[in-house]
Formats: structure tokens, C-alpha cells, sequence
């Protein structure tokens, strides 16, 4: 896709990317952080190819405080046994069958599992310290933008739209008040180098 629109694509490791630092304006990560081994190493490199005035944005990576589900579900969703393995290996099948996303066929299953490395249980995802402790110690005004992937630009403005019904009603009953800030799935981060 990337040759078709006239981009060279390079394929590398995110924790070690091989361009000189400081050469572009934009630096974009989408649903990106949570599926890398050290989150904040990943969002450090893509932070250094920013020159100056330039800006890094990040978007659709797992906020912790949404999915800091308590009780029951933590239970169920970490301890994969019995009836909660059953159900996690079900909902693999209810994708593949709708051909959801990477869920079409096992391999494209089994790639997208294994790169789950932060996202896969309650209790992981990005927070406002791994940005603000990684990005303004870099020279970067950090601006954060939580939101539940269904409302585009008005996240800026402060609207974070609203989760499905089952992740408010998982919130609910875990404590979380579904309609804060804390609840939103994700947190887009826009900084902006200084000069």
C-alpha cells in the first residue's frame, strides 16, 4: 500500500528505528505502544526523529485507567481457566467466522495474538506519566486527548464519545465511572517539539 501511494517502506524494529534523528516534521504511532515490549523506549524513538516545532502523534493505544476492571472479571480475564478460556477461545472463533479485522484465518490470528503483548489483560495500556516522563524531558509541550475511538477531531475539543455498552457496563461494575475521562479507551497524545 505504502509503494502504491509513493512511499518507501522500511520495515525495522520500533525499539531501535534506523533514521538519523531530528529529520522530519510528523511523527505518527497509531494503535501502535501497546504491542511493543518497552512502551516507553518505543515512544523515546519515535519522539527523536521530531526536529524542532515538529510533532509526534499517538492514537488508539489502551488507556490503563479503562481497563482496570476489578472483581470478578479481572478473575475472569486473567486467569484463563475453565469457563473464561473457553470464552476467550470463543470469541476467536465468533471473529474468524465474521472475518473481523486479523482474525480472518489462524495465521493472521496467531501474528495478531502474539503481538498483544500490553494490551491482552485488564490492568495494561498507556498512562499520561509514560507520555509526559518520556515526551518533556525531550523538549516536547505534551497535550492528551482521551477519547473512545468513535468521535475524530471532536476529541480535541474535550468529547470523548462514548464506549460500547460493554465497556461501560464492565466499568460500572468495577468501580469506574463511564463517562470520566479515566474511562475513555484511548489516549491520543499531540506534542510538539520546542524549538
Amino acid at each position: 500500500m505504502a509503494r502504491g501511494l509513493g512511499y518507501i517502506p522500511i520495515l525495522a524494529d520500533a525499539h531501535q528505528i534506523p533514521f538519523v534523528s531530528g529529520f522530519t516534521d510528523i511523527v505518527t504511532l497509531n494503535a501502535t505502544i501497546h504491542h511493543c515490549d518497552d512502551m516507553a523506549k518505543v515512544l523515546a524513538e519515535a519522539a527523536r526523529l521530531v526536529r524542532p516545532v515538529g510533532m509526534l502523534i499517538s492514537d488508539r493505544d489502551q488507556q490503563l485507567t479503562s481497563m482496570d476492571f476489578k472483581g470478578i472479571f479481572l478473575w475472569l480475564s486473567m486467569d484463563f481457566k475453565g469457563i473464561s478460556l473457553w470464552l476467550w477461545k470463543f470469541r476467536l472463533l465468533v471473529f474468524r467466522v465474521m472475518k473481523r479485522g486479523a482474525h480472518s484465518n489462524q495465521e493472521q490470528q496467531d501474528c495478531m495474538l502474539a503481538t498483544e503483548i500490553h494490551a491482552e489483560y485488564p490492568g495494561d495500556g498507556v498512562t499520561p506519566e509514560l507520555y509526559y516522563n518520556t515526551l518533556e524531558p525531550m523538549g516536547f509541550q505534551v497535550n492528551l486527548y482521551p477519547h473512545n475511538n468513535n468521535v475524530g477531531a471532536p476529541a480535541l475539543q474535550g468529547n470523548y464519545g462514548r464506549a460500547k455498552f460493554r465497556w461501560r457496563l464492565l466499568q460500572q461494575l468495577s468501580g469506574i465511572n463511564p463517562n470520566s475521562p479515566e474511562a475513555a479507551m484511548s489516549l491520543m497524545c499531540v506534542a510538539t517539539k520546542k524549538n
